[in-house]
């Protein structure tokens, strides 16, 4: 389907880098009003003391006040496995509407059995104020925004484009990145190439920001590159490499990944929009199933 970007639409890109877990969050706003999205906000856990805290949302918050914007979005690119999601915060102190792609719920079902997260978990995605599908539109002040579905890494991931930026999740890293892994529950390696080739049939000078990167070969740490790019440099997927070449490749790899360090306390909150999880009296708590992963 055609898409309906607007490469003479460039908006303002301010990206936030987590050291902890290597995610890079945005404020994207309009060149020339008020009104802004903020992508893949990260809440901080100290995993082994059981205690989050709100640096790296407060940062984000920060930059939406200082400049005086009006946040409309916090959009979730897919059910992030390696960081959990701030938005509720974010919403809390700032307003704005929760977004993810409308495959949330297989991701929600999934996990929900894998957690036993109990009847009270709803699995329609109803903790989101909006469940994208592909080539859904949605606003940002007068700026206007699509979406892209690019399952493979997980079935709810997509991608947002907005003017000449495009915000690719977990689709794509850098070029000396590659791609992410497709071996959770939910993903395919086959589907995560052919979701790769939508990416890169955008238009080449089309700017792309990364949701992770981890300064391969000890370089710096980057997080912007083209569609032109990717296509000419991307190891695992550019120069023409075939599905079968990806497949195979990726699914070797994956076999030698370890789980990402805070998949555990990330996905249960993430798959609630950024809540934690309760106990029965109204504590907040996770839970750590054994051999399900």
């Amino acid at each position: 389907m055609p898409y309906p970007f607007d490469m003479t639409i460039k908006p303002h890109v301010s990206p936030f880098f987590d050291e902890a877990t290597n995610t890079i969050s945005y404020v994207v706003s309009e060149p020339d009003g008020d009104h802004c999205a903020i992508i893949d906000s990260v809440l901080d856990i100290d995993y082994a003391a059981g205690r989050l805290t709100y640096d790296s949302a407060d940062a984000l918050i920060a930059e939406v006040e200082r400049r005086s914007l009006k946040l409309d979005w916090i959009i979730e690119t897919h059910v992030h496995a390696d960081h959990l999601s701030a938005a509720p915060y974010i919403q809390e102190k700032l307003g704005g509407k929760i977004g993810v792609g409308e495959k949330i719920t297989v991701v929600q079902d999934t996990f929900g059995k894998i957690f036993n997260a109990g009847t009270e978990f709803q699995r329609d995605g109803s903790q989101f104020d909006a469940l994208f599908k592909e080539g859904d539109t949605y606003q940002i002040g007068n700026m206007q925004a699509f979406v892209i579905a690019t399952p493979g890494h997980t079935p709810a991931c997509m991608v947002h484009v907005i003017g000449d930026a495009c915000f690719v999740g977990d689709t794509l890293f850098m070029p000396d990145g590659g791609s992410a892994r497709a071996d959770f529950p939910g993903g395919d390696a086959g589907t995560l190439y052919d979701s790769i080739q939508k990416v890169l049939a955008l238009p080449d000078d089309m700017r792309l920001f990364m949701c992770h990167d981890y300064g391969p070969n000890g370089r710096d740490i980057k997080w912007e590159t083209t569609v032109a790019e990717e296509k000419a440099h991307n190891i695992h997927v550019g120069h023409g490499k075939t599905r079968d070449e990806f497949i195979k490749f990726r699914t070797e790899r994956d076999a030698t990944l370890d789980m990402p360090r805070l998949i555990i306390p990330s996905l249960q909150v993430n798959m609630r929009a950024g809540e934690v999880p309760r106990d029965q009296d109204g504590n907040e708590m996770l839970k750590v199933p054994l051999n399900k992963l």
